[in-house]
């Protein structure tokens, strides 16, 4: 993952590839390759759990392009990161040996407590040592990810199937009108995986600082419109604008939803999971939540630049940890 100087990631999500290059020693706010392919995995899940083979064939192109802008910014080795979209697919084993046979690279799956570990040391990397304690949650399409710690690295790292895509599906939240009964236990489960992951931790958590890591947080702090007061642009996110923005979201079909500020159009027919899921987080950590424009790959992108041997122990799939 390192060549003449530089590190790379290569995220290949649900709706996008990723490829972001810094050089060792720089700054990810100075990154040297930047290129990002669009992906539409959401389409491609069948109901069983498996990508279709358009979705695949989509995958292979992603990483083949990506893969040749790299060597031609003299980049060989980039770390191919897979989350959660392909990751708990059911033919996860057939799109890592397409990839690797057309284009030889070779799909990595991080668990998502590692995932967690890592959003966690983008945001203290972002927010720094004197912003205290922080509790990083990062919503993501498969998992959600609950991480927290004093130092650059979380002490606390945790993973539930409970992302805006899965939470979509599960609760049957894709329809033009979905219920206010699917909406509420949707927002009653969640409230409890929460609590029963967090434990004995709970309490203590609740006096960090929370951090909100992932596109669907950062959406819906466009959408509330609220800014951290002394933070210049940063935005904070309000458990009461998630509550006032849930059934405003219900009542609107997909397509309108992405006329709203920050809800992109790929992921306006999860806003709605995304937003409850959101609520109910806040709702046990006690929130708001500072939003923060780092995750995973800056997390990748940081181990890389700092400690390699972080990320070449043995790849864990996992659906939670």
């Amino acid at each position: 993952m390192t060549t003449r100087g530089t590190v790379a990631v290569l995220d290949v999500g649900c709706f996008s590839a990723r490829l972001l290059g810094v050089r060792r020693g720089g700054s990810l706010l100075e990154p040297v390759l930047s290129h990002k392919t669009r992906l539409r995995l959401d389409r491609s899940l069948d109901a069983s759990g498996r990508l279709h083979g358009e979705g695949i064939d989509a995958i292979v192109s992603a990483v083949a392009m990506a893969s040749e802008i790299a060597v031609r910014s003299g980049i060989e080795d980039v770390f191919c990161l897979a989350t959660s979209s392909i990751r708990d697919a059911r033919n996860a084993d057939e799109v890592v040996s397409r990839v690797k046979s057309a284009t030889g690279r070779h799909l990595r799956f991080l668990s998502g407590a590692d995932e967690a570990r890592l959003s966690y040391r983008a945001a203290r990397a972002w927010f720094g040592a004197s912003a205290g304690p922080l509790s990083v949650l990062d919503i993501g399409g498969g998992t959600l990810e609950l991480a927290a710690g004093h130092g650059m690295r979380a002490d606390f790292a945790r993973s539930l199937p409970l992302g805006a895509r899965e939470a979509t599906r599960a609760w049957r939240l894709d329809t033009d009108r979905p219920s206010e009964d699917a909406i509420e236990a949707l927002r009653t489960h969640a409230v409890e995986e929460v609590r029963e992951i967090l434990g004995e931790d709970e309490q203590r958590l609740r006096e960090f600082g929370t951090v909100g890591c992932s596109k669907v947080l950062r959406q819906l702090a466009v959408l509330a419109g609220r800014k951290h007061k002394g933070r210049g642009r940063v935005r904070e996110l309000h458990r009461e604008d998630v509550q006032r923005w849930i059934p405003r979201l219900a009542a609107l079909p997909p397509s309108r939803r992405a006329e709203l500020p920050g809800i992109s159009r790929p992921r306006a027919r999860q806003a709605l999971a995304g937003a409850v899921v959101a609520e109910a987080l806040l709702t046990v950590f006690g929130g708001p939540a500072v939003i923060c424009p780092w995750s995973t790959t800056q997390g990748v992108l940081l181990s890389l630049m700092e400690d390699p041997a972080e990320l070449e122990r043995p790849a864990v799939r996992a659906r939670a940890a």
